[in-house]
């Protein structure tokens, strides 16, 4: 075991050592990089923009801020330079990074064996919360048997509200919501929504079931992370520059904007077809009849050029699932709001 001057002394030289030779010096010599700040290089490389690949990790660009500059105060020189609005790597940096891919081409390749344990028929899946509880676990039996008792799979669930890294081999298959402009991968509408008002009973009742935008102002809105859904809705009933304000509430996860609205704490915005049950399980009142489509939607994203016949096969049964629904996006032209 290294003792603490051994580590200092380690640090010290690795601080006056040029960035190839540290590349090269012995690993007992060399304690490893923070570990958690080499992903968030290599998003940053790929995306060349820290926004973005905080939108690719599910972190803030602030952390990632953080991650890199820790890296770079570790290797004791910079990675990244500012470049218009984005990020490119310093030359030190793209050397740094042509060897950390090396290694998790290594570190892949280690693990093929035991991956390749799980089967062609295994499919790892990478869901948010809200989404596996309200509409995947209901219908994984279904979707792992196929329809007429065809091939059968297994469906490996990963759930994290992190955007998993499907480019990567991290998993199969990823739903995410938003609206589809995720680099490296490609990515399929699964399902379009329209949002509606709802309330518990009783704040319903107090407000009625056609409630004007500028009463709905007047109470505690609920969204989850952010607040497009209310700026789409109350945009539609001319109501511009809609931003949250002290006494609204956000929640990481839908579910809980829900769950929020059940125990009476304000107006959350009901996503349907997709939270149908849970709004009815809730016993949540629409407070209006007109719902208005919504700019994000969940979409299927795969890798590039995916042809793995299990993975082909499952995003075809979450398709026939999602259509079945009547949730399925279609090519047809919509009115900006649909009776329901």
């Amino acid at each position: 075991m290294h003792d603490v001057s051994a580590l200092t002394y380690s640090a010290v030289t690795c601080s006056a050592l040029s960035m190839d030779q540290r590349l090269n010096l012995p690993t007992s010599d060399v304690v490893h990089p923070p570990l958690a700040s080499l992903e968030v290089v290599r998003a940053v490389a790929r995306h060349q923009s820290l926004t973005a690949a905080a939108i690719e990790l599910g972190l803030t660009a602030g952390a990632l801020s953080r991650r890199v500059a820790a890296l770079e105060a570790w290797l004791g020189t910079p990675l990244f330079e500012r470049h218009g609005r984005g990020m490119r790597p310093t030359p030190d940096g793209q050397r740094f990074l042509s060897r950390i891919e090396d290694a998790f081409a290594l570190i892949a390749a280690a693990a093929d064996p035991w991956r390749g344990q799980r089967g062609s028929d295994v499919v790892r899946i990478s869901v948010v919360p809200a989404f596996a509880r309200m509409w995947l676990l209901l219908r994984l039996r279904r979707l792992e048997l196929g329809p007429d008792g065809g091939q059968a799979l297994r469906v490996d669930v990963a759930v994290d509200y992190r955007h998993a890294d499907v480019e990567g081999g991290e998993v199969d298959v990823a739903v995410r919501y938003g609206r589809g402009t995720w680099k490296g991968v490609v990515s399929e509408p699964l399902m379009e929504e329209s949002l509606v008002p709802v309330a518990h009973a009783d704040l319903a009742a107090r407000l009625g079931t056609d409630v004007a935008p500028t009463d709905l102002l007047q109470q505690t809105l609920l969204c989850d992370s952010d607040a497009v859904a209310w700026r789409e809705w109350l945009r539609a009933h001319a109501v511009e520059r809609f931003r949250p304000r002290p006494h609204d509430r956000r929640f990481e996860d839908y579910g809980l904007v829900l769950a929020a609205a059940q125990a009476g704490l304000g107006v959350a915005l009901a996503r349907v077809p997709f939270a149908d049950a849970a709004v009815e399980e809730a016993l949540l009142t629409r407070l209006s009849c007109v719902a208005v489509p919504s700019p994000l939607t969940y979409h299927l994203v795969t890798r590039q050029r995916e042809s793995r016949p299990a993975v082909v096969e499952l995003c075809q049964r979450l398709k026939a699932l999602a259509k079945e629904d009547g949730s399925i996006r279609s090519n047809a032209p919509r009115s900006d709001s649909v009776q329901r």
